[in-house]
């Protein structure tokens, strides 16, 4: 029998999500051009790129959302299929949730799903008053703004607790509240072992909970490593400066 993504998350070997000469086309044109990368358990690398780089397009190759031309995709040395979502966890750009459900049954739901243990339930609740939403919780999300249906699907999707986790711009329509709260999530993540990877165009807010940086244009990796790296190689003071230089 097959491990479960929580064992394979708890072996003590940890080379990560490993990212092989991943290769997407859209009607002949190149959006993701043989990229590799790593991403490792218990870190938080930034996916950064100007508009049209192809992060949205990696994230959901990665995710099982889009098959990919070519390339391979590996979590913890075993190659994954386009099952993979049972291991790498999206929360797009657009939150997409279940308008008819509430804010509890949608936890209920991926509790079921995920079949998860005993004490979700209080994690759940957690998740909620963390996240501003407890007083939402028999809300149909339907009804919720565009920033709460974002923080809903962050609390969904944290709860599942996929040993992979990507973010694709997940600070947009969030208030300061809510983008504090979910950089303290990110952390927790970071420490309980979970391997993140996060998609921004907000530079500033890089620096305080990113341990590396891949930088993307037309689909090619320009530039990777930790931000005193990037820095130092292009003889810049600041992440933008280094983000401009090696873009433009």
């Amino acid at each position: 029998m097959s491990a479960s993504p929580a064992e394979v998350l708890s072996a003590s070997a940890s080379p990560g999500l490993v990212v092989s000469d991943l290769s997407k086309r859209y009607r002949g044109k190149l959006a993701v051009d043989q990229l590799s990368f790593r991403l490792p358990r218990g870190e938080v690398v930034a996916l950064l790129g100007p508009n049209g780089a192809g992060k949205t397009t990696t994230m959901m190759c990665l995710a099982g959302l889009v098959r990919p031309d070519s390339g391979s995709i590996a979590w913890q040395d075993r190659e994954l299929g386009p099952e993979r979502g049972r291991w790498v966890a999206l929360i797009p750009e657009t939150p997409e949730i279940y308008g008819m459900l509430t804010v509890w049954e949608h936890l209920v739901f991926v509790a079921k799903s995920c079949r998860l243990a005993a004490g979700w339930k209080n994690r759940g609740d957690g998740l909620l008053e963390r996240l501003a939403l407890a007083a939402e919780r028999d809300t149909l999300a339907e009804g919720l703004s565009k920033g709460m249906r974002q923080k809903l699907l962050v609390a969904s999707v944290v709860l599942a607790g996929a040993p992979v986790l990507l973010l694709d711009e997940p600070m947009i329509g969030l208030d300061p509240s809510a983008q504090r709260e979910l950089r303290k999530i990110i952390l927790e993540l970071r420490e309980q072992g979970t391997a993140v990877m996060v998609s921004t165009h907000l530079l500033s807010s890089v620096e305080s909970y990113c341990d590396h940086l891949l930088i993307l244009k037309q689909g090619r990796c320009l530039a990777a490593g930790t931000l005193p790296e990037l820095l130092r190689e292009r003889g810049k003071g600041s992440l933008e400066e280094a983000f401009l230089d090696i873009v433009e």
